[in-house]
């Protein structure tokens, strides 16, 4: 990993480099996969009620690839899949994990869409800014980097702000799908990052949430909690 960081080094526009150091990247570690689980709550958009979730999820720090498997609704009868492997978007709802309730159809909006969630997660796998080499990025400031992904239909840009010690606060796309098929209704959307720790290392934010704007009006639909991070050295990765 030490020769990897040499080279980000020298591929990264420097304000990136520093950000990955800051957040306590280093070459001590071979983190090619992060583990974490969550609980929280969610709702569809539109929606008043709240649902309490627990998840766990791997994210690569090579490849752009995730998996979010989680459970909800009364005793956790409801699994929801949210997946990018092997270049291809995935979002599944079942009931008692063999009735289907949802998929979603494959299409380059929806590869858009979960390469924008694994853009905007990068605070969750830090190691990924210095390890993935499919992130170009770009700097917008002193405290905005642009970080993309994909090609063509499928290109995906995230803005990531950030906060007074110069950590991930959150996220930005001003298009990201909200549908996988037309329309597509491209809309602003945003997570953010709090309560920053220091874990295994790094420095890692433990709290976040996900909105949409829709109508001038920011609609939060996620919140949710880190209960444990991890990252296996032996681990595999998720395709991507």
């Amino acid at each position: 990993m030490a020769d990897s960081i040499h080279h980000a080094r020298e591929r990264l526009p420097t304000a990136v480099h520093d950000l990955a150091l800051r957040l306590g990247v280093n070459s001590d570690f071979n983190r090619s996969i992060v583990r974490l689980r969550q609980a929280g709550r969610m709702k569809p958009v539109g929606a008043t009620r709240w649902m309490s979730f627990t998840a766990r999820q791997t994210i690569s720090t090579r490849l752009c690839a995730f998996d979010w498997r989680a459970r909800t609704g009364p005793f956790g009868v409801i699994s929801v899949r949210d997946a990018l492997q092997d270049g291809q978007g995935r979002l599944d709802v079942t009931a008692l994990g063999i009735i289907r309730l949802s998929r979603a159809e494959h299409s380059s909006a929806l590869i858009r869409g979960e390469l924008m969630r694994y853009l905007a997660e990068l605070a969750w796998a830090p190691d990924a800014i210095l390890l993935n080499t499919r992130l170009r990025w770009r700097v917008d400031g002193p405290d905005r980097l642009i970080v993309t992904a994909g090609e063509g239909e499928t290109a995906a840009e995230v803005v990531l702000n950030l906060d007074s010690q110069g950590r991930i606060a959150g996220g930005f796309a001003p298009d990201r799908p909200r549908s996988a098929t037309v329309p597509l209704l491209p809309t602003p959307w945003r997570g953010r990052f709090s309560n920053y720790r220091q874990h295994d290392n790094l420095w890692l934010p433990f709290t976040g949430e996900v909105s949409w704007e829709i109508e001038g009006k920011m609609e939060v639909y996620w919140q949710g909690h880190i209960m444990h991070w991890e990252s296996p050295s032996a681990a595999g990765c998720p395709s991507g």
